[in-house]
């Protein structure tokens, strides 16, 4: 644990820190008003994401495996911990949280941080959009200022609630919305390093409270006062029902909280030229959302704007990550009492930039622009994060991109009957030499090409069962291009043998590549086929093949497949010249 927190200050200097302090205050300022939305909007109080901000915040930096790494509550998890919320409870919500936190650690220190590269892009952007989708909606009842309003876990149902209570629209909300909302557009524009966020919410509070008071709901006539201080040290009642109850909520937790954060940290990366290490990250996140719960803090992982703010504004360590973090406790312990006083109308415009931002948008019409099968997956996943739930969203996005690639591999597997071409000097194969009047009775070449797993096995053994029913005596595959042969396709390939070998048939195999060759060892088949019919080119191959055919069938053919055939198909050729002369011949293969 030293070795994870303090390996990276080596050489740490007072220079280094006041650019740590200056940038860490900065992001600590910015974080104060994201984590109390994101509670509310997650269905919990807002006093919650500020200790997630704290504990996880400092946690993750000290712990995490990217130097520049800022982590808190973000809005991906929203709809996610609302809907635990809603369905199992607060006190649950944390029980989920720390499971989701011990996944995490798990996967950390099984080394699985590099998996998280392969969920595809398209289901990452359609459940980040979907998601951006329900913030914003979301936040369509704090803008209005709606009253009667009940939440509810489905898309549809919460529109239609808005919709049902337009009628209670409060004007006095929606101004104080519209200058939150304006600040935080302008402020970045007029003043690039002051945090529009906290000017929206402070200027509007401002107004809200000089012009409006009493007229708008604020965080204390909602959820009451925001304590000045850390809750007490408090252990969930953890029970094997609620375990169980409880894992696939976890799960998804912890699989959004890992493909954040090492988002988060591959894009530090190309902001700083350094490199993140995606299982210490992974541990990191683990150990902070398993102490955060203790602490009645919501779940956190990495967030991306603000490590991007926290390098722009010139961190170079993870100390700007604590300090953010002691910022907002420092708030908390002094201006408490008057966060209480935030409008919730000026907070909705928050979320609502952020939703905004976080939308993808620009990925999203790219990919849709495409017209492939990346398109369907990515609108699938989308229209199934907003009107379903994220989890079923991500678990068919993901079995429609396996089904699809699958289906995309088993395309690029592809078979051909081929014969040496006499206009080639080296007399290389090729399929266009084949023909009805061109085509060897006793010998048939193949060139396999692709990978030989469960979703193309089929169609190779179709493809070789139909060219066996002919009967040739020796079958040749050049197996040079197959760079891969799964237990499926191992399965196929074996019962091709034993069928040809059955009918009394010589299986040769020209070039195969190492994994294939590895499959066959270690399943028997190698030997089974045996050694001395494995070849490194495919005319040694035919070499062999010319050597053990049925010459008395040779007598009169007129198909000359291949130079040698003009003296073997002579019947004044006796049959000893006839080998000799193959064997002489042979060395024209080449291919």
């Amino acid at each position: 644990m030293r070795q994870l927190s303090l390996g990276r200050f080596s050489g740490y200097s007072i220079q280094n820190f006041r650019k740590d302090l200056l940038s860490g205050v900065i992001v600590g300022i910015i974080a104060i008003p994201l984590g109390m939305a994101f509670a509310i909007a997650s269905g919990v109080k807002p006093e919650y994401g500020i200790y997630s901000t704290i504990i996880a915040g400092i946690l993750i930096s000290l712990l995490g495996g990217s130097k520049y790494q800022i982590g808190g509550p973000t809005g991906a998890f929203i709809p996610i911990l609302l809907g635990i919320v809603m369905t199992y409870g607060y006190e649950n919500l944390l029980i989920a949280g720390f499971l989701a936190g011990i996944m995490l650690f798990l996967m950390g220190v099984l080394r699985l941080g590099s998996l998280i590269k392969f969920i595809p892009r398209p289901v990452t952007i359609g459940f980040t959009s979907g998601i951006a989708v329900i913030i914003f909606t979301g936040q369509l009842a704090n803008f209005f200022g709606l009253t009667g309003i009940k939440k509810h876990e489905d898309f549809l149902s919460n529109m239609k609630e808005i919709f049902e209570h337009l009628d209670t629209t409060n004007f006095y909300s929606v101004i104080t919305a519209i200058v939150s909302l304006t600040l935080i557009l302008l402020t970045p524009k007029l003043f690039p390093k002051v945090p529009g966020p906290l000017i929206g919410l402070i200027v509007a509070s401002i107004v809200a409270s000089m012009f409006f008071e009493g007229k708008v709901a604020t965080i204390g006539s909602t959820f009451g006062e925001i304590p000045s201080g850390l809750p007490e040290f408090h252990i969930p009642e953890i029970t094997s029902e609620k375990i169980v109850q409880l894992l696939r909520p976890a799960f998804v937790i912890a699989m959004l909280g890992g493909i954040e954060s090492l988002l988060s940290a591959v894009v530090a990366d190309g902001m700083t030229g350094s490199k993140h290490n995606s299982n210490r990250e992974l541990i990191g996140q683990g150990i902070a959302n398993m102490v955060t719960p203790l602490f009645g803090g919501i779940p956190a992982t990495g967030a991306i704007a603000r490590t991007a703010t926290n390098i722009k504004n010139g961190a170079v360590s993870p100390m700007s990550g604590v300090i953010h973090g002691l910022v907002v406790l420092a708030v908390l312990l002094l201006f408490a009492p008057y966060a209480s006083n935030i409008p919730l109308a000026s907070m909705a415009p928050i979320l609502m930039v952020v939703a905004w931002n976080m939308s993808e948008r620009n990925e999203f019409i790219h990919i849709l622009k495409t017209k492939t099968s990346d398109s369907l997956i990515l609108v699938i996943t989308f229209l199934l994060t907003v009107f379903t739930n994220l989890t079923i969203a991500v678990e068919v996005g993901l079995i429609l991109a396996i089904i699809l690639f699958v289906k995309r591999m088993s395309e690029l597997l592809t078979v051909a009957k081929v014969l040496p071409d006499p206009l080639d000097t080296n007399k290389k194969v090729s399929p266009h030499v084949v023909n009805k009047g061109n085509d060897c009775p006793q010998i048939s070449i193949f060139t396999v090409e692709g990978p030989l797993f469960f979703g193309a096995a089929q169609m190779f053994e179709s493809y070789i069962m139909d060219t066996i029913n002919h009967r040739p005596k020796v079958l040749i595959l050049r197996m040079g291009k197959v760079p891969y042969m799964d237990t499926t396709g191992e399965a196929i390939f074996a019962s091709i043998v034993r069928h040809f070998q059955k009918k009394g048939g010589i299986i040769l195999i020209s070039g195969i590549q190492n994994q294939p060759k590895e499959v066959l060892k270690r399943t028997q088949l190698y030997d089974e086929i045996g050694e001395e019919h494995f070849f490194e080119h495919t005319g040694e191959a035919i070499d062999f093949a010319l050597a053990n055919l049925e010459y008395k069938k040779c007598i009169g053919c007129n198909h000359f497949a291949f130079q040698e055939c003009t003296a073997l198909s002579n019947p004044e050729w006796e049959s000893g010249k006839r080998r000799g002369l193959a064997a002489y011949t042979g060395l024209a293969h080449k291919s």
